[in-house]
């Protein structure tokens, strides 16, 4: 049977009482109490309401404050003596229900959890209220004397409740309402973050708001109930390394957050590690699903982590970006729920990223490394089954061209198996394409390749070097797990070195092999990558190599001597820092396990160490004369008649590289296009000419006339024109 509270509208918007009977009690006190302030305002005003709704009109805050104690006696004998005062006073000494039988989570059951006193639970239940109830407003507007103040604060808590000093304890940070975030303190600009100040507004979140009144209601769509780990998940020398963690977890005070870092390869889940360890210790974890939070992650993150809390659940930040998308640090977003008692796991790629969290709350690492090449060889054929049976080596060269984990690898098995049509090595390869998921953010650019092989233009003996680094591509598998090379090499991938002239057909050539290839191609942005401040273009180049590292992918880093430069001797901090940024490259250059393609015009400025560390150096030199004459035919579009072009003569006369003879036809397009025989859709040599003698007055390098020939009269045409 329902008690007389939940019977009655407890809030001003009817039907918001919620499930659980203390929390219908609070809310109705909130409701009476504010309703016997507007009285007594209008008795001070010595009016009468107009109509049902209105509220006494607004005067000084300054008077009012002046006024309370002058007023104290008057307002308690204004309380007994008027008739509706006296009413709402009547229904305020409603004795509480015992709500015993509160469910978990519930607004009772936080009560009696936290030894939460009368007026703390009447303030619980006013932040509640502001959170749900969209017509209470006004009335706190009313109540503080000011249009602009709908939320509440503790200076209203001491407005509302008879005796004003059992309010003082909510003004303590440490107060277990802050302390366990139940109630958030509004921000602003003019006030410490860190103090509790009585005219400062604050509210209950709504997610922690919904859940205390209906504790039963189900989570919401950013928090997913982890599921068990599986017999044979993790093997004994895995769990043998969760010990630690286990036993602190076990063993710990369950009074105060515990923060578990979980170390490993930003490409690793930690899903079935936590899911192991929290099996062991018997506590059952929720993960959030970051692509559904907001960009102000630390308040929604304070928010999800104390709806687990009530829910019976501890928490996995299963995405480390969620905290590095917040607007506060780490450290800080989960220093404020140190009271919290939930144990919180959070992945971390690197001892900096341990370093960074509330010391004294991070519990023994739980180490995490990704599936080696044959457990995913294993999975692969065990997830494929028996339609898998004919694909012979491709299952090799998946699972070394992507380094998918357990979940994904079972996700696009199961993909195939329910197509009904064969599943052959094109058709792996095009699904483990597709799960591709490459976040390097404004760091770098995808690349759409334009060219193929057959339109890379290069003398033999760097056609050969070419060729080779796209045969090495194909062999790796082959050399790493079946020639036995993967461990000594730590099953790294390719570096290489294009070096040439502007326009030589260097990042050509890096579109060509990722056309070859199959291999998606990332242009790293330097200017996004390298940071003025000190330790920062590090990290941003951690976090490319880390998310390349996922599966095979090019990255091509044009320019490359503003990254890749000298070493220098230490004169100043700014030296000193700049060679940490080296050193870390070269360490990092040889882990990375795609191919990596450096390009520079300037091969002098790259620092030795780092040559001695690419697997290939293909020189880019200027094309000679038949080089010359295929670029010129190549480059000509198939669309036009070009037969007027003396393709000969020009590659005779002008020693250009491919990207000045590109830029000289496109020019010599644009000019043809625009003139009164358009629709010919014919590039003569005069309009080659007078394009060729523009890039080089574009280049800043002499041409003469004589250089031209024959065709040198074009260029006074265009002069007298």
């Amino acid at each position: 049977m329902k008690s007389a509270s939940t019977e009655r509208a407890v809030a001003f918007t009817p039907g918001l009482g919620g499930s659980d009977e203390t929390a219908a009690y609070w809310l109705l006190q909130v409701n009476l109490r504010l309703r016997r302030e507007i009285c007594w305002r209008w008795h001070l005003r010595g009016e009468l309401p107009l109509h049902a709704n209105a509220l006494p009109p607004a005067e000084s805050p300054l008077m009012v404050s002046l006024d309370l104690a002058r007023h104290a006696r008057a307002k308690l004998d204004f309380f007994r003596t008027d008739i509706t005062a006296r009413y709402l006073t009547e229904h305020l000494a409603t004795p509480e229900p015992e709500g015993r039988a509160a469910a978990h989570g519930s607004f009772g059951w936080v009560a009696r959890m936290l030894s939460l006193s009368p007026v703390d639970r009447f303030a619980l239940a006013l932040a509640v209220s502001a959170a749900v109830d969209g017509a209470l407003g006004p009335v706190i507007a009313a109540c503080l004397d000011d249009a602009t103040r709908t939320t509440p604060s503790l200076g209203l808590i001491q407005r509302l409740w008879d005796d004003a000093s059992e309010a003082a304890g909510l003004a303590d940070p440490w107060h277990a309402l802050w302390r366990h975030a139940l109630m958030h303190v509004q921000p602003s600009p003019a006030i410490n973050d860190g103090l509790i100040e009585w005219s400062r507004p604050f509210i209950t979140p709504a997610l922690i708001a919904r859940h205390l009144l209906f504790p039963d209601a189900p989570l919401p769509e950013m928090l997913a109930p982890l599921a068990a780990s599986s017999p044979g998940e993790i093997s004994g020398d895995v769990a043998e390394q969760f010990r630690p963690a286990i036993a602190r977890l076990r063993t710990g005070e369950d009074r105060h957050l515990r923060i578990v870092p979980v170390l490993g390869p930003r490409s690793v889940s930690s899903a079935s590690a936590v899911a192991y360890v929290a099996g062991a210790v018997g506590r059952p974890v929720c993960s959030i699903a970051s692509r559904l939070v907001a960009a102000d992650g630390a308040l929604v993150l304070r928010s999800l982590a104390v709806l687990c809390w009530l829910s019976g659940y501890d928490l996995l930040i299963q995405d480390p970006e969620l905290l590095a998308r917040s607007d506060e640090s780490a450290s800080l977003a989960l220093s404020t729920l140190r009271g919290l008692p939930l144990i919180v796991y959070v992945p971390v790629t690197d001892g900096a990223a341990i370093a960074a969290l509330p010391r004294d709350l991070v519990q023994p690492v739980i180490p995490v490394t990704g599936l080696d090449h044959g457990a995913r060889v294993a999975l692969w054929r065990s997830s494929l089954g028996r339609r898998g049976a004919g694909l012979g080596d491709a299952v090799d060269e998946c699972s070394r061209r992507f380094r998918y984990e357990r979940e994904r690898i079972i996700t696009i098995a199961q993909a195939l198996r329910s197509d009904p049509e064969p599943i052959t090595k094109d058709r792996l390869m095009i699904a483990c394409r597709a799960e591709i998921q490459l976040d390097i953010g404004h760091l770098a650019q995808e690349v759409s390749p334009r060219f193929r092989d057959d339109e890379l233009v290069l003398p033999p003996a760097q056609r050969t070097q070419f060729d080779e680094v796209a045969r090495a591509m194909q062999s790796l598998t082959a050399v790493h797990y079946q020639w036995g090379m993967g461990r000594a090499w730590n099953e790294c991938g390719i570096s290489v070195l294009f070096a040439g002239a502007p326009g030589t057909g260097k990042t050509m050539a890096a579109e060509v092999l990722a056309t070859s290839l199959e291999m998606p191609m990332y242009r790293i942005d330097l200017s996004q990558v390298v940071n003025k401040y000190i330790g920062e273009t590090e990290k941003n180049l951690k976090r490319v190599f880390d998310v390349a590292d996922a599966a095979d992918t090019i990255l091509f880093f044009d320019e490359c001597d503003a990254l890749f430069g000298r070493r220098t001797e230490v004169k100043d901090a700014h030296d000193r820092y700049a060679n940490v940024e080296i050193s870390y490259l070269l360490e990092r250059m040889e882990r990375f396990k795609g191919l990596a393609i450096l390009a520079t015009n300037r091969r002098k400025d790259i620092d030795e160490a780092f040559l001695r560390r690419l697997r290939y150096i293909v020189e880019f030199p200027m094309p000679g004369v038949c080089e010359r004459r295929s670029l010129w035919a190549r480059m000509m579009p198939a669309a036009i008649d070009s037969s007027d072009v003396d393709i000969d003569f020009l590659a005779r006369q002008f020693p250009l590289a491919g990207g000045h003879i590109r830029s000289i036809i496109m020019n010599a397009c644009l000019q043809s296009a625009g003139g009164a025989r358009a629709k010919e859709k014919r590039l003569t040599m005069s309009r080659v000419v007078v394009a060729v003698h523009r890039e080089y007055e574009k280049l800043g390098r002499s041409v003469t006339v004589e250089q031209f020939g024959p065709h040198s009269s074009a260029l006074q045409a265009s002069a007298d024109a």
